[in-house]
């Protein structure tokens, strides 16, 4: 067996068309052409459902936060909070990139994420 990509990254929501207006209107992630509840940061697929019409209890993914790319995680960051998305903290810099934590409407955990350092 080889694993060779990630098709989607499951987003838990109680409310799959609030979600949708988030993830396409607020993040501005392209909408999928053939799913009305993916949406693609570059190669990578974000898929919405609702457990709790499938019978199981809804709990937000938490402590692994999708690290989506930006430019400027400062501008990114100031252009989301116009929007009324609130971040936990002020950004984060390890030394090698900059982080910007903050959640979906669900309580998802998300990431604005720059790495500055070369990667040699």
């Amino acid at each position: 067996m080889t694993i060779t990509r990630t098709d989607f990254i499951g987003i838990p929501s109680r409310d799959a068309e609030r979600s949708r207006r988030f993830y396409v209107e607020t993040l501005g992630l392209r909408p999928d052409e053939h799913g009305r509840f993916e949406f693609w940061a570059g190669d990578t697929c974000f898929g919405i459902w609702e457990p709790e019409t499938m019978g199981m209890g809804f709990a937000p993914q938490k402590l692994a936060h999708p690290a989506l790319h930006v430019d400027d995680v400062g501008a990114a960051k100031a252009e989301l909070e116009a929007k009324g998305v609130e971040f936990s903290g002020e950004i984060v810099d390890t030394g090698v990139c900059h982080m910007a934590l903050f959640t979906d409407p669900d309580g998802n955990d998300l990431m604005l994420h720059n790495r500055y350092a070369s990667y040699d």
